[in-house]
């Protein structure tokens, strides 16, 4: 069968009629399209096609016809034929996609530069930037503005956790956040999210502010501080910190229970994470009160905490049930999804402490909240400048969207 491959490249100022009148044109000669691509940035446009010329027809004659439909347009169109084994190898060759998120105040040429640089020296290729925000306004400076970008890669990634440790390191020298995921259908499918609570949903530690309520702050932070440097588990240094706290009222935890903060954007993500069908859940070392206060106030489906015995109105300095710790948080991430009927693929966790990292390491996507250092590097992606609404970029969605749904809740609210 003698027929022909051509790549063809039309670039230059779009019209709202060009793609018609291109395709028409071919479709007059019977072409097929074996692949198409196209793209319009500030009304410039980037359109590519592999067209195969039926036998009988001559590309020659095809690529007069595209050039005639193309005067008076400001467009430029480009043919390169290629072989049956150039087309085969091109066919044979698709290559794993990755996405690289960056989150800055005002995103820079050198921030830009800087991911380009290292993406392209770990052979990936950039095939298109897509903004999440919305667009820039013109200003002093003096109030920064959240930007974020989205930039699709293709290659063959040889060593993940090189590219994430050199992408950490420009981060933290021109202050942004990233996030580099691999683009498969579970990125764009994420169904479950699951939050840490003290310093990730809210804001500090609720053992601390009973602690310093009930007069034992110092000894309480001691024993925090040697857990911190290994010389005592999560568990036993959970029960030396709860049996301090013997004696405690009830009144005095609730009240330090209603008076917890959220983290900023916290409320702003769990209200799209609501519109947009997710299930969310609470999986925390904290206390299941607090929990439960919040997802009361939230919305959150489900809370799993550790439950401090009160009697008579005083806690008694002992634990209901099981502790949960680091293992059994990544355990109880695992049992939602199974329970939800979900790829633990589905799953985001965010958390910001060691004790988050087996969570975040089992999810999806894993995020470092404001963490720790420890946990920064070995997440395998990080929030460190901005609010928890962020994680919603990280999942794809844009600023457009996002006043889409705010306002769908705001008509809904409003009728009923």
């Amino acid at each position: 069968m003698n027929t022909e491959i051509v790549l063809v490249n039309v670039s230059g100022r779009s019209a709202p009629d060009l793609m018609g009148m291109l395709t028409s044109t071919l479709a007059d000669y019977q072409v097929r399209i074996l692949d198409i691509g196209s793209a319009v940035n500030h009304n410039e446009l980037s359109l590519g096609m592999i067209v195969q010329i039926p036998e009988g027809r001559s590309s020659a004659v095809v690529q007069r016809a595209v050039q005639a439909r193309m005067q008076g347009l400001n467009c430029v169109a480009r043919f390169e034929t290629m072989d049956d084994a150039q087309y085969r190898a091109w066919v044979g060759a698709q290559q794993p996609r990755y996405i690289v998120t960056m989150l800055a105040s005002g995103i820079t040429a050198q921030q830009f530069a800087a991911v380009a640089g290292l993406v392209s020296r770990h052979d990936l290729t950039i095939d298109a930037v897509r903004r999440l925000t919305g667009r820039l306004p013109l200003g002093d400076g003096a109030v920064p503005v959240r930007a974020c970008i989205e930039i699709s890669l293709r290659g063959r990634l040889a060593d993940p956790v090189a590219l994430k440790a050199e992408l950490l390191d420009a981060a933290g020298r021109l202050t942004f956040d990233f996030s580099v995921q691999q683009d498969t259908v579970y990125r764009r499918n994420r169904r479950l999210v699951a939050f840490d609570m003290d310093s990730t949903l809210i804001k500090g530690e609720v053992i601390d502010e009973l602690a310093r309520v009930h007069g034992v702050g110092e000894q309480v932070a001691a024993i925090t501080a040697a857990a911190m440097r290994g010389e005592l588990d999560f568990q036993e240094s959970f029960r030396r910190r709860i049996k301090l706290l013997t004696g405690l009222s009830e009144d005095a935890f609730v009240a330090v229970a209603a008076g917890v903060a959220l983290n900023e954007g916290a409320r702003r993500l769990i209200r799209a994470l609501k519109h947009f069908g997710y299930r969310t859940a609470i999986i925390s070392g904290g206390f299941a009160r607090v929990g439960e206060r919040l997802q009361r106030e939230l919305g959150i489906n489900s809370v799993h905490a550790n439950t401090i015995e009160i009697r008579d109105g005083f806690v008694t300095g002992e634990v209901a049930g099981e502790i949960i710790d680091a293992q059994r948080k990544a355990e109880l991430l695992r049992t939602l999804c199974q329970q939800e009927g979900i790829a633990l693929a589905q799953s985001i966790a965010i958390g910001d402490g060691a004790n988050d990292l087996p969570m975040l390491a089992c999810a999806g996507l894993g995020v470092a909240f404001h963490a720790k250092p420890i946990v920064r590097q070995s997440a395998s992606h990080a929030i460190s400048n901005f609010g928890l609404d962020s994680v919603l970029y990280l999942m794809g969605f844009t600023d457009s969207e996002l006043a889409q749904a705010e306002l769908t809740d705001q008509s809904s609210a409003a009728k009923s």
